[in-house]
């Protein structure tokens, strides 16, 4: 399917100008870094947005999508087979971007083409065994806390959990290590993100070097505001939602929740 078939032969929309500036930022932040354009995978982040929104981006050759909770995704899925809009379903992959209780690792495992959110040895153990049950091999970041902020999740790099999953992840075969997520903190300065990217990089090369049984290859870091930054520290993987589909505009529950968590109405997952 065609930008053009799917839109109107010679329609251009928001989403394709969108695309057009980042692809611009992102081209220009790899020079600056002394990357490759190819070195730089874009997640679409299509949480809160509706199934339309993920066929208008996959009519753009998009074919990575992070979502942020198991329940909205699963409304998606539906919505999306009743009305036809996932014509080309079988070359989209959608990743679990969120934070994931171990309650629902079954369902995710089903649903998701991949868990970037693996905080905990119980979590990866779930995985795996839902993994198992469907078949399939599930790929995984794990997610690391660098900030200081009450509202991030993810492992502490330093907490006894984190030396456990690392020593625990060799033996769970149903689940792919493919590398580390991080988000840094909100409204931080650049030298403050900066660094919290850098940090990153610095754990995963530490990690690599005692676990070279396990692949850490990808860095997903960086999001809408602060992609750039992320490239010239390494990122091999960014998460852009707001810059691509617009301002997000949740329900007034999920607001009032989130206010209440002192997190920002724009979710910090981008």
């Amino acid at each position: 399917m065609d930008a053009g078939n799917f839109f109107g032969e010679g329609a251009v929309t928001a989403l394709q100008e969108n695309l057009e500036r980042l692809e611009e930022a992102i081209g220009a932040a790899c020079r600056a870094a002394g990357r490759q354009r190819s070195e730089v995978e874009m997640m679409a982040v299509s949480k809160t947005f509706p199934a339309e929104s993920v066929a208008e981006a996959a009519a753009l050759e998009l074919t990575l999508f992070g979502e942020n909770r198991v329940q909205e995704f699963t409304s998606k899925v539906l919505r999306a087979a009743e009305a036809g809009t996932w014509a080309v379903r079988e070359r989209l992959r959608f990743h679990l971007i969120g934070h994931l209780q171990s309650n629902k690792a079954a369902k995710a495992a089903e649903l998701f083409d991949g868990v970037d959110s693996l905080d905990s040895v119980k979590l990866a153990e779930r995985l795996n065994e839902a993994a198992g049950r469907v078949e399939k091999r599930l790929p995984v970041l794990i997610e690391v806390k660098l900030s200081s902020e009450a509202t991030k999740d993810g492992i502490e790099p330093e907490s006894g959990e984190a030396a456990q999953l690392l020593e625990r992840l060799p033996d769970l075969l149903d689940l792919e290590v493919r590398g580390l997520m991080t988000i840094a903190p909100w409204g931080a300065p650049n030298d403050v993100t900066r660094a919290c990217f850098r940090s990153l990089r610095v754990w995963r090369d530490r990690w690599a070097a005692v676990h070279p049984n396990l692949n850490l290859d990808v860095l997903s870091m960086g999001m809408s505001g602060d992609f750039a930054l992320a490239i010239q520290e390494g990122a091999t993987r960014i998460r852009i939602g707001k810059a691509l589909f617009g301002a997000r505009k949740p329900p007034a529950e999920r607001r009032s929740q989130e206010s209440e968590l002192g997190r920002s109405p724009e979710s910090e997952l981008d």
